[in-house]
């Protein structure tokens, strides 16, 4: 069946209406900006985001036009880092997402939105100022048009004859099909929905940092943490949140990320001790070689490269580099804590190493050593046949190996086996200190109790060797432990 003339003609008109206003209000897109296709993940956007604002960046770039392209690379990782506008984006061409419809199929096209109502004779536009209001949200404006045609021709087309509009629009804009059954889901809308879903994995966190979360995750935790102090007037913050997530991720599990908004959170910013002017500033929160963290300011390069070998300089330094070759666990050490000797083919101490000796910085005493033969006398004498290696010696001295031939699939992986072997072997030293303390408690006990003197045991105790003897008398088990209690303490003093 063809297609009566004056339906033709209407939707000709709305057509070329559509394409006029699409020219008009075509926006820049995100996706070009950065280089990168729809199906980017958060790590391409990243380095995407990286590579091209640090080649536009104000302070490195003096070419015209340098400023407006940093501040396009800047709005367009705005909206493709954020999972929520990247989806706005995705599905309406607009970040915040304000359709002017509540149900029924639709497609976009850059700038318009064609939709058909839950009604199969009723199609909808939508776009900016111009067209004729039909009860749009905020400054969206809907126009509707009706059709006549068999609603059951076609699927429940509007035009009949397998005249698709949503094929229409398609063709004319570029991409795939928009249109779909009229009660179901389009393919545009479920290609959107795929894509956003599965495109934000495997991608650094940085957290929110508010008083509390400081005061409660950060602080004096032993956890190594980068944290950005920005205002939203500040300049530098995206670059900088780029390069964090960069390190984060090829540090993960070693290193935290958070960021701070001075100016929500002020008295935070005061505690600290940062104060902000024009720009960002980045600190790491690291504990070095002692017990209290503290924040220390970095004014490298805006490079992951960079920010990567700052951030290792800055892991906790706990653990004492020694040669296994001549190497034993020290005999007596104050505080009286367990030791514990890592071992690995590591030229230098292990970064899961660093950062687990910060957990525990003050639990245990840490030591590390390079091991390329697992033939050396202690190693043999424990047991050990492959590495990497954790030995232990407890509170009492006993030497033993936790465990050898550790699994490290990656960082975070290595990081939580060795804190949970730690954790274990803490609580057996806890438990072997209390049995100490209780032997010697009942020692001591045994040492200071009075002697109970009786006919035979008087030459003994209270003999011509003995130069003072102090007898109690008592006539009951009551008076006999209150006599045994003053007698004690006399003992001690004397």
């Amino acid at each position: 069946m063809g297609i009566p003339f004056r339906w033709l003609l209407v939707a000709l008109v709305v057509l070329s209406s559509v394409a006029l206003h699409v020219a008009a209000a075509k926006s820049i897109d995100p996706y070009k900006v950065l280089g990168v296709d729809k199906n980017a993940s958060q790590r391409d956007i990243q380095k995407a985001f990286h590579k091209l604002s640090l080649k536009y960046h104000p302070d490195k770039n003096k070419g015209k036009g340098a400023q407006e392209k940093f501040e396009e690379i800047n709005n367009a990782y705005e909206i493709l880092s954020d999972e929520e506008k990247r989806k706005n984006y995705d599905l309406y061409g607009d970040e915040k997402g304000n359709p002017a419809f509540s149900g029924g199929n639709f497609g976009n096209r850059e700038g318009y939105t064609y939709f058909t109502g839950g009604g199969p004779k009723t199609s909808y536009f939508t776009s900016g100022d111009g067209w004729k209001t039909m009860g749009g949200q905020g400054n969206t404006k809907t126009f509707s048009f009706s059709f006549g045609g068999n609603p059951g021709a076609s699927g429940g087309n509007p035009f009949g004859g397998g005249f698709d509009l949503g094929d229409v629009f398609s063709n004319l804009f570029g991409g795939g099909s928009m249109g779909g059954s009229q009660h179901g889901g389009s393919a545009g809308s479920a290609r959107a929905n795929t894509g956003t879903s599965s495109q934000h994995s495997g991608t650094a966190k940085i957290q929110d940092v508010t008083t509390q979360i400081f005061s409660k995750e950060i602080s004096d935790q032993g956890i190594t943490w980068l944290l950005l102090f920005y205002t939203p007037q500040s300049k530098g913050q995206f670059v900088l949140e780029s390069v964090m997530q960069d390190v984060v991720h090829s540090l993960d599990g070693a290193l935290r990320a958070g960021k701070v908004n001075c100016d929500n959170e002020k008295s935070l910013c005061k505690k600290v001790g940062v104060s902000l002017g024009k720009s960002a500033r980045l600190f790491i929160y690291s504990y070095t070689t002692t017990e209290k963290g503290s924040l220390h300011e970095y004014s490298g390069e805006h490079d992951a490269k960079s920010l990567k070998t700052f951030c290792q300089e800055h892991l906790p330094r706990f653990s004492k580099r020694v040669d296994i070759g001549q190497f034993s666990f020290p005999p007596n050490v104050l505080p009286n804590l367990p030791q514990v000797l890592f071992l690995s083919s590591k030229k230098d101490t292990p970064v899961m190493w660093h950062a687990i000796s910060g957990i525990f910085r003050n639990r245990l005493i840490f030591y590390d050593a390079e091991v390329h033969d697992v033939s050396h006398p202690l190693l043999k004498s424990l047991g050990v046949k492959n590495l990497p290696a954790l030995i232990g010696r407890t509170v009492n001295g006993e030497e033993l190996l936790l465990k050898d031939g550790i699994s490290v699939k990656d960082l975070r992986s290595g990081i939580r086996e060795l804190k949970t072997l730690l954790e274990s072997f803490e609580k057996k030293n806890k438990k072997l200190a209390s049995n100490q303390a209780n032997k010697k408690s009942s020692s001591q006990r045994e040492e200071n109790k009075v002697p109970l003197l009786t006919a035979s045991s008087v030459e003994e105790i209270c003999g011509e060797k003995t130069s003072v003897c102090i007898i109690g008398v008592f006539g009951s088990t009551k008076a006999k432990g209150k006599l045994e209690a003053v007698l004690s303490e006399v003992h001690l003093v004397s």
